[in-house]
Order: structure tokens, then C-alpha cells, then sequence
């Protein structure tokens, strides 16, 4: 029994004829009389009754049109839905998220992939630039945001954009952390006016709430303020960015950070952004692929979303949405 047969004879069931099916399906009726018949023997029953005006089904017949339409159907939707793959339009992919633009990509990401992608599905994992890399290599994400990423034989390296850091300061005034009492019993806090820029060898004696290596952009960090001969200073190493902002404006340290992180904190309206530098300081931030497997057409149209989602939420005016000095 092949495809071909259950179509003709649906067709010869549904016209009622032989003669009538011939012509729908262009093909001539010895080759039609000849694939019906083969059915009928392949199953051991006759499936018409032949009478002047055409055919008639039998019981058996009758029982196989049923079937064969369900099955006829589900090949359509098989080619359907494997067709859409082809094209991108349906299947599933994976992106791997740094947690600085987890809180602040993944709804409005997920927004767009589903206006865009109805049929799709979009999973994200969040980890280090350093383990989304792992990550890609052994297969458990499609594709990966990644901060100050090199291409190599297992990588691809999409750029983006250049992502703006900034030293994220205590709000003048503010209570110091385990601040020494007044004579009135108040904490002491502080006055001093911040600069609206900080020059690198100011960065250094600093302290910061920064995660620990090989964070991107700790790795980042460390190496400007090495170009001009200094070493920062580590008041403490936390990886949670919520956390870090929270310290910060506790007065517990400074930290350097991209804009987009202290927006989708909690606190981001009690600290504010100093530019790093005259020039500002920056970290690269790319889409990863690996070389190892194919991009699909889904991944390349979930990559453009991607770029489009993350150039908006990003980079949506300069540091909007966090205060800044000067």
C-alpha cells in the first residue's frame, strides 16, 4: 500500500467514477483502474461495485475512505508543518542570556517572537558570557548574547552593538554603611557632589561591588584600568546585578555597570551613572552561533528580532531611565 493508491481511490470514492477521477487527477484510466486494483488485492476485498452510472463503495470500501482521508490529512500536515520549518516559520530554539539582559530582553523578546513567530517557540537560559559559550558548543542553546566575544572554529560572532559602562554611585547624601554616629546619634552621610565623569586611575580607588572572573565585564574592567597602570580595588564579588545595585545604593561600594542592568533594577532611581573616561568605556556585545551546526531559517529570523528587541531595549536614549550626574 503506498500514498498513491489511498489517493486515487478516495478520488474514484468521492467522484464516483473512474472515468470522472482520470480526469481530475490528469492521468489515464487503465494506470487509475490499474492502482485501485492492486489496493483491492493488497487487501483482499473489493472496495467497488460497478453499475451503469459508475461506482459504488462496498462495506470494506466504505471503511477505507474513512481511513484514508485521516491518513491522507495528517500527510498534508506533515508536509505543512515541515514546510514551515524550511521557511522558519514554526519549530523551536533556545537563546542564551547574560543575567544583566535577562530581566531587561526576555518579556518584550518574547512580545516580539510571538507577534512576529506565532508558530515558534523561544526558550531562554540565563548564565555567564563564559558558560553560554559552553553551552552553544555542547548544544543545549541555538544561539547566545554574549559580552566580549571572539570568534573562533566554534563560534560565530555576530556584533551588535557596544554597550555603555558606567560607574554606578551612591546618591549624594545617603547614609555610608556601618557610617560612625554623630554627636546627635545620626549616621554621618555623605555630601560630596559627584563629577559627571570619573577618569580610570580615579576608578581604581574605588571600591567595588563587582562579580568575579571570568565575568565579561569584570574582564573588561580590570583591563582598562591595566592600560593605565592600575589594579582595581574588590570590596566585594557578587554576581547577582540586583544585588550589586542594592548594595551600591546602600553605600557598601560602586560598581560598574551597563545602563540597561540598573534600569530593570529595583533600585536604579536610588543610585546614579557617572561616565568612565573621556571617551566613555564600552564592552562589545555579539550574538553567538556555533560552527558545528547548521543556523536554521528560524534561527536567522530569531535573530533579527533579537537585534531588533535588543537595539531598542538597550540603547533606547544613552543612559535614560537612570540618574546621572552633572
Amino acid at each position: 500500500m503506498d500514498l498513491k493508491q489511498l489517493e486515487y481511490f478516495r478520488h474514484v470514492a468521492e467522484l464516483g467514477s473512474f472515468t470522472r477521477a482520470a480526469a481530475f487527477l490528469s492521468v489515464v484510466q487503465p494506470s487509475l483502474s490499474r492502482y485501485v486494483r492492486q489496493l483491492e488485492v493488497e487487501l483482499g476485498h473489493n472496495l467497488f461495485e460497478r453499475n451503469g452510472r459508475g461506482v459504488v463503495l462496498t462495506a470494506a470500501g466504505s471503511r477505507l475512505l474513512e481511513h484514508s482521508r485521516g491518513i491522507l490529512a495528517q500527510v498534508g500536515r506533515i508536509r505543512a508543518d515541515l514546510e514551515d520549518q524550511r521557511l522558519g516559520d514554526c519549530g523551536s530554539v533556545a537563546l542564551g542570556l547574560p543575567p544583566s539582559l535577562g530581566s531587561t530582553i526576555t518579556v518584550p523578546l518574547v512580545k516580539a517572537c510571538g507577534e512576529i513567530l506565532p508558530n515558534a517557540r523561544l526558550g531562554t537560559v540565563e548564565g555567564l558570557s563564559a558558560y553560554i559559550l559552553e553551552w552553544l558548543h555542547m548544544g543545549r542553546v541555538d544561539f547566545g548574547l554574549v559580552y566580549n566575544a571572539s570568534p573562533s572554529a566554534n563560534v560565530d560572532v555576530l556584533p551588535l552593538l557596544n554597550e555603555p559602562l558606567y560607574l554606578i554611585a551612591p546618591l549624594p547624601g545617603r547614609p555610608a554603611a556601618g557610617g560612625r554616629s554623630g554627636s546627635d546619634g545620626a549616621r554621618k552621610t555623605r555630601r560630596v557632589a559627584l563629577p559627571s565623569a570619573i577618569t580610570l586611575a580615579k576608578l581604581a580607588e574605588l571600591p567595588l561591588i563587582i562579580p568575579s572572573r571570568p565575568h565579561a565585564m569584570r574582564m573588561v574592567v580590570e583591563g582598562a584600568v591595566a592600560s593605565v597602570g592600575r589594579q582595581i580595588r574588590v570590596a566585594h564579588e557578587i554576581e547577582s546585578i540586583p544585588a550589586v545595585v542594592d548594595l551600591v545604593r546602600q553605600g557598601y561600594g560602586h560598581a560598574v555597570l551597563p545602563a540597561s542592568a540598573v534600569r530593570s533594577s529595583a533600585f536604579g532611581d536610588q543610585v546614579v551613572a557617572i561616565q568612565i573616561g573621556a571617551q566613555g568605556l564600552s564592552i562589545p556585545l555579539c550574538i553567538a552561533t556555533s560552527t558545528q551546526r547548521p543556523t536554521t531559517a528560524l534561527m536567522r529570523k530569531a535573530i533579527q528580532v533579537i537585534r531588533s528587541i535588543v537595539r531598542q531595549e538597550i540603547l533606547p536614549d544613552g543612559h535614560a531611565g537612570i540618574r546621572a550626574t552633572g
